[in-house]
């Protein structure tokens, strides 16, 4: 179990307390105090490990199942005895352009908080170092707690939104820089095409992060819940108005990503077209003199004269005359 808690407390009025190393006994203890929680972190237990945890604080089997899995939707369950709680910390690599989610569940009891990690991110230990230092807050028992986790994990989410727009902005503004767009097809064009679905694909999983933690804010924002004081709803309304702002972030550039993407692909249209008018041109002045040659250059004993001193040199000049207004009928035009 040593392996797996990384930190075991009790909280009362605010401060930290000494507490026994065996999490029964420190639930035990809190318990006895009446105005005391105890504060349980792990990190990716296994089953057995986490055995010892569920049953002393009595977690329902469902609940203790998610947990373990780690392959959970943000959600808020209520079970007996404890409130349970899903959120997915989101963390950007900038350099290479990723997003990488991770997951945190909270059991909220009585007199007990337990907070099980898996991956990297947000971590509760960072969140319990800020806590410890905020003795008014840490007053107000578990679902301070609970709040403080929802909160931190959100901030992040508005920090990720706002490096993602960034390189959103960079994206746009490759598609539409001059260089971009006078580049034909091929190579350079399916590079971009690969960067904006490669982008959206980022911004995809980070929608599902952060989409359906919305209803478990709101549920804990409207009151009602269990283990959830009332005077705790403000803090949660602030965690919902911040998450509504990240979704309606995350929709903008998901539309503008579609738009981005269609305006590249319209480019591509346009270039290929443009293509396939400069080598209609082309093959059109080839076909000029290519006429020529087919008469002058046959079925005559003096080719291509016709036994006309001057034959040759005028089919030479025809030729080129045609080659030339056709040139310059293209190139007014905009085909060449």
């Amino acid at each position: 179990m040593a392996r797996v808690i990384v930190d075991c407390a009790i909280y009362r009025n605010g401060q930290r307390v000494s507490a026994p190393a065996d999490p029964s006994d420190a639930l035990d203890e809190a318990r006895a105090m009446g105005d005391a929680f105890v504060w349980i972190g792990l990190y990716e237990p296994t089953e057995k490990e986490f055995d010892l945890v569920s049953a002393e604080f009595a977690l329902h089997p469902l609940a203790v199942e998610d947990a373990l899995r780690a392959h959970q939707r943000p959600k808020l369950e209520l079970y007996d005895g404890a409130l349970f709680l899903v959120l997915k910390p989101v963390e950007y690599d900038d350099e290479k352009g990723t997003v990488t989610t991770a997951e945190l569940m909270v059991f909220v009891g009585d007199a007990f908080v337990v907070t099980v990690r898996h991956g990297h991110g947000v971590t509760p230990a960072d969140i319990r170092q800020r806590l410890e230092a905020e003795h008014e807050m840490l007053k107000h028992g578990p679902c301070a707690v609970m709040y403080a986790i929802a909160d931190t994990v959100v901030d992040r989410y508005l920090l990720v939104a706002t490096q993602l727009q960034t390189d959103l902005e960079e994206l746009e503004a490759l598609v539409f820089e001059p260089a971009t767009v006078k580049t034909g097809g091929g190579r350079a064009a399916g590079s971009v095409a690969g960067r904006i679905y490669g982008f959206k694909r980022e911004v995809l999983e980070f929608r599902r992060s952060v989409g359906p933690l919305t209803q478990p804010v709101l549920r804990l924002a409207s009151g009602g819940v269990p283990f959830v004081e009332p005077s705790a709803q403000p803090f949660f309304r602030d965690v919902a108005d911040h998450l509504t702002r990240v979704n309606d972030q995350v929709e903008g550039m998901d539309r503008l990503l579609s738009d981005i993407l269609g305006a590249h692909l319209t480019q591509v249209g346009v270039r290929q077209n443009d293509d396939m008018r400069k080598i209609s041109a082309w093959a059109a002045m080839a076909a000029v003199p290519t006429m020529f040659a087919g008469v002058y250059g046959m079925n005559f004993d003096h080719m291509p004269e016709l036994h006309q001193v001057w034959g040759y040199p005028a089919a030479l000049l025809a030729m080129a005359a045609a080659v030339f207004g056709l040139y310059r009928l293209f190139k007014r035009r905009g085909w060449l």
